[in-house]
C-alpha cells in the first residue's frame, strides 16, 4: 500500500509532531498546521524547557499495553522535554493531542498506512528511545495515546491535565495604520510581539470584537494585546 503524506489525507483531520525513532506509518506535516499553534499548544525550543519527564511504554504480563507514569500535570505555558522509552516488545508511539484529535487520527491509522513525521509525536522500536518538546500554551483536558491500531484498546492513553496560570498582560505598541470595519480587521505597524517571538512589522489582525474598531482611527498610537484565536493573532484588548 502507498505511503500517504498529509496532501493525501488532510480532508480527514489535523495532528501534529517532531519525532525521534522510525515507523512505517507517516504522515508528514511539517509544511501544515502541526508546526503551528494546536488546541493542545505548540513544538517547544529546546532552550527554553522547564522540566524534564521521562515516559515508559511497554507491555504488562496480562496483556495490556501501558504508558509509565499513566497522566501528567502540567502548568499552562511550561516547555516539557519528553523522554519517551520502548522498553516493550512491541512498537509503540507516543502522541499528545486534545482527545477528539487523537480519536480522528486513530481512525486514519486504522484505514491506511501512514507514517509519522509530528512535532507532537514520537514512533519507537523496541529498545529505542526519542523525545517530544512541547510548550502546553493552553489549559485544558488533553491525552497522549498510542494510536498504532489495537494499542489504544489495550490501555495506551491517559490524560494530561494543563492547569490554568494567571500570566501577566503584555501590551505592545503600534500606530493604526489602515482600518477595515467590513472585515472586522485593522492594519497595524507595531513593535516587537514578545510574547509570540515575532519581530517589529505592520500585520493585518482580526479583533474579538467589531467594537474595538470603533475606538480606532488611522494614525493613532495604541497599546494592544494580540492572542491566538482559532490559530489567527488576534486583537484582544486595547488601551
Amino acid at each position: 500500500m502507498k505511503h500517504l503524506t498529509l496532501a493525501a489525507v488532510a480532508c480527514f483531520a489535523a495532528s501534529a509532531a517532531f519525532a525521534a525513532g522510525s515507523h512505517d506509518h507517516s504522515h508528514d506535516h511539517s509544511e501544515g498546521e502541526h508546526g503551528k499553534m494546536m488546541a493542545v499548544g505548540m513544538p517547544g525550543k529546546a532552550d527554553a524547557v522547564d522540566r524534564t519527564i521521562d515516559v515508559i511504554m511497554r507491555e504488562t504480563d496480562d496483556g495490556d499495553m501501558i504508558f509509565e507514569p499513566s497522566e501528567f500535570d502540567i502548568k499552562q505555558g511550561e516547555t516539557i522535554r519528553f523522554i519517551v522509552s520502548n522498553k516493550g516488545e512491541l512498537e509503540h508511539e507516543f502522541v499528545i493531542d486534545s482527545q477528539e484529535g487523537n480519536a480522528k487520527h486513530k481512525e486514519m491509522m486504522a484505514q491506511m498506512e501512514m507514517e509519522h513525521d509530528d512535532p507532537n509525536s514520537v514512533s519507537l522500536e523496541p529498545g529505542e528511545s526519542g523525545e517530544v518538546v512541547w510548550k502546553f500554551a493552553n489549559a485544558g483536558a488533553f491525552e497522549f495515546a498510542c494510536l498504532i491500531p489495537g494499542h489504544y484498546e489495550a490501555g495506551m492513553h491517559g490524560p494530561i491535565n494543563v492547569a490554568e496560570t494567571m500570566v501577566e498582560r503584555i501590551y505592545t505598541k503600534g500606530v493604526v495604520k489602515k482600518i477595515k470595519p467590513d472585515s472586522g480587521k485593522v492594519t497595524i505597524i507595531h513593535e516587537e510581539l514578545v510574547e509570540h517571538d515575532m519581530p517589529a512589522m505592520t500585520m493585518v489582525f482580526p479583533v474579538a470584537d467589531d467594537a474595538m474598531l470603533d475606538a480606532l482611527s488611522e494614525g493613532q498610537k495604541i497599546e494592544f494585546v494580540a492572542d491566538r484565536v482559532k490559530g489567527k493573532l488576534t486583537i484582544t484588548d486595547l488601551k
